[in-house]
């Protein structure tokens, strides 16, 4: 068979693929790691009492904007490193800003404080276990985004991994957010960041050898 032979037979079998498909494969793989990390909450920890009566205050919405502000920039970036060559520049300052906005809240609410009540502000009552807490409950998140990822041909699997891990910090945090009762700004800036950059850091670890093709 001649090359262009063989090329033609090769492109005829080509499918067009939905500009949104690697999306929609994403979406999916967060959505169903969503679900497995909710019912591990309810598990582990269940829902926090007061949470219809919270759901009515203005820094539980505040705190869930957190954690999704950061998880779209998170889903953006990993949308990028999924594809050959794929950098998402515009994504990884995207993720900074989220933390950037809520650290500058959690300045002005420790200001305003007085003295003997920023400590408590800061640390609140859970800064050991919060990080920890929420990369457990990424930890089934980050499984759907590797199974979305088996569709996906990321060239630098260190890079996506640590994507796929920041995204499913993300949802780990949301998630624990129906539990968690802190809602100081500079609590979450603080220790819901290090619990999703801790999720990313294995999940970059976990992707040089996961993600390879």
């Amino acid at each position: 068979m001649r090359t262009e032979d063989l090329i033609d037979d090769l492109a005829g079998c080509l499918r067009p693929v939905s500009p949104h498909a690697v999306a929609l494969r994403l979406g999916l793989g967060v959505s169903l790691g969503g679900i497995a990390a909710l019912g591990l909450l309810l598990v582990l920890f269940g829902l926090r009492p007061d949470l219809a009566e919270a759901s009515h205050s203005m820094m539980f919405w505040m705190k869930l904007l957190f954690t999704a502000s950061f998880g779209l920039a998170a889903f953006a970036l990993v949308g990028r490193l999924g594809r050959p060559g794929g950098e998402g520049r515009g994504a990884w300052w995207a993720l900074g800003l989220p933390v950037a906005v809520f650290a500058l809240m959690g300045v002005a609410q420790l200001t305003a404080a007085p003295a003997s009540d920023r400590l408590l502000m800061w640390m609140g009552h859970s800064a050991a276990q919060c990080p920890l807490r929420i990369m457990a409950l990424a930890a089934p998140v980050y499984a759907g985004v590797l199974w979305a990822f088996r569709r996906l041909a990321p060239t630098r699997p260190g890079l996506a991994g640590f994507g796929a891990g920041v995204l499913s910090g993300c949802a780990g945090a949301s998630v624990y957010a129906l539990y968690c009762t802190e809602n100081a700004a500079a609590f979450l800036a603080t220790w819901y960041t290090l619990g999703i950059l801790g999720s990313g850091l294995v999940g970059g670890l976990l992707g040089k050898r996961l993600l390879r093709w």
